[in-house]
């Protein structure tokens, strides 16, 4: 959940109208919409599990739960403000490095928590997740654009919200 908005990281299988026409990636405002679950994932060459503690400066990749494709950035232009488009592309056996993000938790901790805030920052283009209350008009529901923007801002900070989470070793 984007924290200053309170909106959730969404998506569904409606491309892009403009940019790379790859699957749109939006803030939703309801919280029960299974179109903003994701399942935060190892990068392909990873030696890490499922159930293993993430650290401060892990790298991720974020899988959106009901299409399978993956959080992605590239150059492309976003939208509404012309940053970084952040889109949904590949699936299960489709993935690559536009696919990552290192985690950065804000504060003293040094393992992601639900409580913890962090920031996503893209590996390939430096853009950090973003998004702000600027609307898209054409779309129902009043979703917000998401994008990537190279600065580190007050904005940039999210919030694992609703969810399923796993206990890890280092918690029992």
């Amino acid at each position: 959940m984007h924290e200053k908005t309170k909106f959730r990281l969404h998506s569904h299988d409606v491309p892009y109208g403009s940019g790379s026409g790859q699957q749109s990636v939006t803030g939703f405002p309801n919280v029960d919409d299974a179109n903003s679950y994701w399942v935060v994932k190892p990068t392909l060459d990873s030696s890490e599990k499922q159930g293993d503690t993430i650290k401060s400066g892990t790298l991720i990749r974020l899988q959106h739960m009901r299409t399978r494709k993956w959080l992605h950035s590239h150059l492309h232009a976003s939208p509404i403000s012309g940053n970084l488009e952040v889109s949904c592309f590949g699936g299960d056996g489709e993935s690559d490095t536009g696919d990552y993000w290192r985690l950065e938790i804000e504060g003293s901790g040094k393992t992601w928590r639900q409580d913890q805030r962090v920031r996503l920052h893209h590996v390939d283009t430096g853009g950090y997740l973003h998004s702000h209350d600027k609307k898209y008009t054409r779309i129902a529901g009043g979703q917000q654009e998401v994008c990537g923007v190279r600065e580190k801002r007050a904005d940039n900070v999210w919030l694992a919200a609703e969810g399923v989470y796993l206990p890890t070793a280092e918690s029992k």
